[in-house]
């Protein structure tokens, strides 16, 4: 890939990283205080949120998953994305009041406010091993990019070699620059990954062979050469991306990622404002809305190019974004360059948030919890440096360990998958306790230990006694999906929680509950029209497509009413509306 960079491509790929390491130190500089270290002194503005979330959220493993799995599997991966929307919304309207008017650093204080300390212990081990699995594969796919990136130059690294260049760099800059210095990279990040995303996709669908993304569809629909790949919703037994897992522990895992995770609700938690929190969310939203377009549908045009194109059908859905990059985008004119930048951040991004995070997590939550109470704003500062440096440690050495970096299959659903587990217990517990008073201090508890042996269990049972039955072999499959696996253990949770709080007789009391001021009748007006919508397409009366624009106009209606010059409301509008327009326009 190197070999191809002309002279403005390299000059491009510097600049860029130059302008990357200067802002980083620059911001480095003022984080003297805990707050300042940890939470960027609560000063982010929303263009920052927006640009730190995203960072966050699409970081290498995002990008390659993405691309591969729409090579591999299709289109439907864009379920990924368009139902983060409905959890970025719930995160703006519903949580964000509830978080930020706590003033909280980590979301474990929230449940220790909401519930007891039992359930804040058990968050903070759950979060800090869902960050350490996701570190260890962040830097297993990193290090295997960058093997592919230098592949036969004289600074090609090793697996080892790059997993060490990966994780000390991201040490460095979070253990001396702390959160500041985190979204200052984290936004020119995220400008260079749209960028690079987008022109990859751009010169992906140009191709002749493709034709642009209305050539994509006429040639997926091709009864002779079409793949039939450009389906949003796959069937039920699926063994990947199931319909009906995605419409139910899909959302579930989404609203574990955007209302839950420390590493992206901190974000929120350090702006300015709830109003530059909840246009930063909804801002992020938007920019996720750039993967389907031009990653996945990016993803499913390779595997057209690869097989009739280029002669190379045998390529691996985790190297797919490498390899379609050296054949599509044209080299000399800085676009590789741009994009090599945009790739390089993005080894980088998601890994130090998750470590910024960490160190909080870690300071708050176990040294001043349960260590030192009265430690001050110094001794915090160096417990959470030295937390990173010793999770960049342990997460080094567990991607060497564990990972074959030949390895295929895709690694995005891989790590979903092995995260789920500890996600329904969570999700029920903050749900519960924002939405519902009366919920019992106990409850949170038993919900969040009790779901991954549920998870396990549910697992066991199906694969005994239900998969060989032809019922349900025909409508989940030989083996139980874990989106189904995921909906099933937050239902079974819920009910833990809501039979442990009737029993108890408990009855609200003042000052636990959310900060809900209506809303409830419009969301009750979406619902039915969007109802009466799929009821009339279900019945044949009208074609799905030709009602997404309709659909997407009453959505903005009804989400705006009377406030809709209020820029937060009207930008939740339009990106619900945006969802629902391409959920219906791929419906058949």
């Amino acid at each position: 890939m190197i070999r191809l960079l002309g002279t403005a491509d390299i000059l491009v790929f510097t600049a860029c990283l130059l302008l990357l390491l200067a802002s980083s130190l620059r911001a480095a500089r003022r984080n003297a205080s805990a707050t300042g270290y940890f939470m960027a002194g609560r000063t982010l503005r929303w263009w920052s949120v927006a640009g730190s979330i995203y960072g966050t959220n699409v970081s290498l493993s995002q990008i390659i998953g993405m691309l591969g799995i729409g090579y591999s599997i299709g289109f439907a991966q864009s379920h990924y994305e368009l139902l983060a929307i409905p959890a970025i919304l719930v995160l703006a309207r519903l949580f964000v009041p509830v978080y930020r008017r706590g003033g909280f650093y980590t979301l474990s204080q929230y449940l220790a406010e909401r519930y007891d300390d039992r359930a804040r212990l058990l968050y903070t081990l759950a979060i800090m091993a869902v960050i350490l699995i996701l570190l260890v594969g962040g830097l297993y796919i990193g290090s295997r990019q960058l093997g592919l990136l230098f592949r036969d130059t004289p600074v090609q690294p090793t697996y080892l070699q790059g997993i060490l260049l990966i994780a000390g760099l991201s040490c460095a800059l979070t253990l001396f620059g702390g959160m500041e210095a985190v979204v200052a990279a984290e936004n020119i990040i995220t400008v260079l990954m749209v960028l690079a995303v987008v022109t990859v996709g751009w010169c992906t669908l140009s191709q002749p062979a493709i034709g642009g993304f209305g050539g994509l569809l006429d040639l997926d629909a091709s009864p002779v050469r079409g793949r039939h790949q450009m389906r949003l919703y796959l069937p039920s037994d699926h063994p990947d991306l199931p319909w009906t897992g995605v419409f139910s522990g899909l959302l579930v895992l989404h609203g574990f990622f955007w209302t839950t995770n420390q590493f992206e609700v901190q974000r929120v938690l350090a702006a300015r404002s709830d109003r530059d929190a909840q246009l930063g969310a909804i801002a992020a939203g938007f920019l996720k809305l750039t993967i389907p377009f031009f990653s996945i549908s990016a993803g499913v045009a390779a595997a057209y190019l690869f097989r009739d194109v280029y002669g190379m059908p045998d390529v691996k859905p985790d190297d797919a974004f490498i390899v379609l990059l050296s054949q599509v985008v044209p080299a000399g004119y800085g676009l590789l360059g741009l994009i090599l930048a945009g790739f390089t951040g993005a080894v980088f991004s998601s890994i130090y948030a998750m470590l910024n995070s960490a160190s909080t997590i870690a300071s708050v939550d176990i040294y001043r919890r349960y260590l030192r109470p009265d430690a001050d704003d110094r001794r915090m500062v160096v417990v959470g440096r030295a937390s990173v440096a010793a999770l960049s440690l342990l997460a080094a050495l567990l991607a060497w360990a564990s990972f074959d970096p030949a390895s295929e299959g895709n690694f995005f659903l891989t790590l979903s998958r092995n995260t789920s587990y500890l996600k329904p217990g969570i999700v029920s517990a903050f749900l519960l306790g924002v939405v519902w008073k009366r919920t019992h201090p106990a409850s949170a508890a038993p919900a969040i230990l009790a779901a991954p042996f549920l998870g396990l269990l549910i697992e066991a049972a199906y694969a005994r006694w239900l998969a060989s039955d032809p019922f349900w072999h025909s409508l989940f499959g030989a083996r139980l999906n874990f989106m189904h696996r995921v909906f099933v253990v937050f239902l079974l949770c819920l009910a833990l929680q809501t039979a442990m709080t009737l029993r108890s007789g408990r009855r609200t009391q003042p000052g636990t509950g959310p900060a809900i001021h209506g809303g409830w009748r419009r969301l009750a007006t979406l619902a039915a029209a969007h109802t009466i919508l799929l009821t009339a397409v279900l019945a044949g009366l009208t074609d799905a497509r030709s009602l997404s624009l309709p659909a997407a106009g009453i959505t903005l209606l009804v989400m705006a009413g009377r406030h809709g010059l209020k820029d937060a409301v009207l930008g939740a509008g339009g990106l619900l509306a945006g969802a629902t327009a391409w959920a219906l326009y791929f419906f058949a």
